[in-house]
């Protein structure tokens, strides 16, 4: 319960899949966590879940879609805490797929919105509080379809490569001015509902669950890792 004890961690898209299994990992190794995503009964569980096991963490329900919510979970870490440590970015949405010819304009701005805007605010807001730690280091969970682009996969795609194209730029930005230390990591396949709405007739049992991300993630918050990292976790299930 050491690791990461008295540090101050933030993850975003925390209430399933991945999100919730990296809260739930940081707060086993020491950490507080914030949790925030827009389902407050995910959170609530997730939060259950980490005090049972004898963690702390505290939940924010926020729309990361609202530049001013992420305003004012930034007024408030800065209010209680005056820090963070550890910024992990879990949260996405996919639209649906389809060829770029037929991309719904609406569903595409929401995926702009959240997966590339979003970030930029949670940059713009943290970047002071990740400054005042000692270690600080920033995760963004992207996609192989951001490097690799794929038929019908096009507003994902584009999305999460504007995305991940913003974190490199910001990692470049922070080397020499700072020690934030920036990881961009690709998760690859796994069990969360994300993947069962990609590939809905895919057995869940033969990608790995999101444990093992987890797992992994908070194995390279230990690690001194040079900025940019990059890696894709390539895990049996």
């Amino acid at each position: 319960m050491s690791a990461l004890s008295g540090q101050i961690a933030l993850v975003t898209g925390a209430s399933k899949g991945i999100g919730a299994a990296v809260a739930k990992a940081l707060a086993a190794a020491g950490a507080h966590v914030v949790i925030t995503a827009r389902d407050t009964k995910g959170l609530e569980a997730v939060e259950e879940a980490i005090f049972q096991a004898g963690g702390g963490a505290t939940i924010a329900p926020v729309d990361l879609a609202d530049a001013d919510g992420i305003a004012r979970l930034a007024a408030a870490v800065t209010e209680r805490w005056k820090k963070l440590d550890v910024l992990v970015h879990c949260a996405a949405v996919l639209p649906e797929l389809t060829s770029v010819r037929d991309i719904d304009q609406t569903q595409f701005s929401k995926a702009l919105t959240l997966n590339v805007l979003a970030t930029q605010a949670l940059i713009a807001r943290f970047d002071p509080l990740l400054k005042a730690s000692e270690d600080p280091r920033f995760v963004h969970l992207t996609t192989s379809v951001a490097s690799d682009p794929r038929a019908y996969w096009g507003a994902y795609a584009a999305s999460k490569a504007a995305a991940e194209n913003l974190v490199s730029c910001y990692a470049e930005e922070a080397r020499n001015t700072s020690k934030v230390r920036v990881a961009i990591v690709d998760p690859g396949a796994t069990r969360t509902a994300m993947r069962a709405k990609a590939y809905p007739g895919e057995d869940p049992a033969s990608v790995k669950p999101p444990e093992a991300v987890a797992e992994r993630l908070l194995t390279l918050l230990g690690e001194q890792f040079s900025s940019p990292h990059r890696e894709r976790v390539n895990l049996s299930s």
